[in-house]
């Protein structure tokens, strides 16, 4: 029986699988956190990672891995391979504002046309270059070459060093905000542009080097696992998490984690000037079309803490309310938001009267007001020609039984729950087997055990939803003391 591993390196924590490449089935597993925050000391990551990989048993008898990796952040190398400083990652909003003015350099539909992605948000790695050369240019000038997450765990499991051997996949380097994922090429003249410097003075700065779907990236070095283990380009999570589930177009996912995220794989790329939709690449030869909220799961925790309960208490005081809480809209942009591109935003609880201010209309109208925000990215799909027919949901989220019950209802499709499973850790495992197998198309394992849930379509959730988020647009609350 062969063996192959897969990783997932998250904002969170790190996960190791080792998966019988024929079949899928998981063997052994295990998992490390990583420290808490919007910036990372990248051998943070090799540290859980280390950890994880003991749990699973070691890496000496696998013949192939991957990692499936956290997208956008900057990991910034000098001459020496060294880290210049702790990584940003893509929850660090600091560069906000040089989204805004990379994104008024340009316009829209030059940086949609170029790269995919039409309105720049902090997330983006190219927002955090135009911060670092603003406000460090010390280490900005130090720069010998740029990487992110899953780019610098590979060269590490290959032994790192020699800069050269960097390399990445079109999943994740198109969310760089410098690589055009439809020719295949870096935008060096954009890179120049972030960092103010000329096309020249970019011109040596190593840029991981872009492989194929199922090309070998190179070995496993000897200290990590069996010198004769295949290393596989890698891919961003969402990518990851797709290739795991294998889905098919028509087929979107919908994450609910820290984050929230809707993709769906797509035959044609995606350029939306609008900057809704994001037009990554996938893991295979297709697209990704993505959005991305910065909130997640954490609107349901915050809520069980309001009502001094936990998940399963929302989800009975959910239950226990009418469809539209009573009148109450819950727009949660509780850490600003990136989609819509509001990072200074705040939440808001609108419709509060007598009548509607019970612990059961707040329960509903937080998970109403999580779906909504994540039926936000599926109409801006649908808007880019992005075909919608069937919602799979995944992340811890969905473990919230009645965020699966009014998924089908609010989101307006059909709604399946896969058991769950560490699905970014199984698409790189299954990316692994792939370059293991050097066949044409990844294998099909096939997944089992999916629960499916339907509902009578509520479309007024969500336009009630549009309207106010609408005239919140503009609404910052502030603290206005003096300092």
């Amino acid at each position: 029986m062969a063996l192959v591993a897969g990783i997932d390196t998250s904002t969170q924590s790190c996960k190791v699988l080792v998966v019988d490449a024929a079949s899928g089935r998981v063997v052994r597993e295990g998992a490390a956190r990583h420290p808490a925050g919007t910036e990372c000391p990248p051998d943070a990551w090799w540290t859980a990672f280390r950890e994880a990989a003991k749990q699973a048993g070691g890496l000496d008898d696998v013949s192939a891995v991957s990692v499936g990796g956290q997208q956008h952040g900057l990991v910034a190398l000098d001459s020496d391979g060294a880290v210049i400083r702790p990584a940003l990652l893509w929850n660090d909003t600091r560069s906000a504002a040089a989204a805004e003015e990379l994104t008024r350099e340009l316009g829209p539909e030059a940086w949609a046309e170029a790269t995919g992605l039409g309105v720049l948000v902090a997330s983006f790695t190219i927002t955090k270059l135009r911060w670092l050369a603003d406000h460090e240019p010390e280490n900005a000038a130090r720069i010998a070459a740029i990487c992110l997450p899953h780019d610098w765990l590979t060269w590490q499991l290959m032994g790192g060093g020699d800069l050269s051997t960097l390399v990445t996949d079109r999943s994740d380097a198109s969310g760089t905000g410098y690589f055009d994922p439809v020719s295949g090429r870096y935008r060096r003249d954009l890179l120049a542009r972030a960092l103010r410097r000329t096309e020249a003075e970019v011109a040596d700065i190593v840029l991981p080097r872009v492989l194929g779907p199922h090309e070998t990236a190179g070995r496993l070095a000897a200290a990590v696992g069996s010198p004769d283990a295949l290393v596989g380009p890698g891919c961003g999570d969402n990518a990851a998490a797709a290739l795991g589930l294998e889905r098919t177009p028509g087929q979107a996912i919908v994450s609910v984690g820290t984050s929230g995220v809707v993709s769906a794989v797509s035959k044609t790329p995606i350029r939306d000037v609008s900057g809704l939709v994001a037009g990554f690449a996938d893991a295979t030869d297709a697209f990704l079309p993505l959005i991305a909220t910065i909130n997640g799961a954490r609107i349901i925790d915050a809520t069980a803490a309001v009502l001094g309960t936990d998940h399963e208490g929302v989800s009975a005081l959910a239950r226990a309310a009418e469809p539209g809480a009573g009148g109450l809209v819950f727009v949660p942009h509780l850490d600003g938001e990136r989609t819509p591109n509001l990072p200074e935003a705040s939440g808001s609880l609108v419709g509060l009267t007598l009548a509607t201010m019970t612990q059961q209309n707040l329960a509903r109208a937080a998970v109403e007001g999580l779906l909504c925000l994540l039926g936000v990215g599926v109409e801006a799909q649908r808007a880019q020609g992005v075909e919608i027919d069937h919602i799979t949901l995944i992340g811890g989220g969905a473990r919230l039984g009645v965020l699966r019950e009014l998924a089908p209802a609010v989101l307006g499709v059909p709604v399946s729950v896969p058991e769950p499973g560490e699905y970014v850790a199984l698409g790189a495992a299954r990316q692994a087997a792939w370059v293991l197998s050097s066949s044409a198309a990844p294998p099909e394992w096939g997944r089992v055990g999916t629960e499916s849930f339907e509902g009578e379509p509520t479309p007024w959730i969500q336009q009630r939803y549009d309207r106010v988020a609408a005239q919140l647009t503009e609404l910052v609350i502030t603290d206005d003391r003096p300092s």
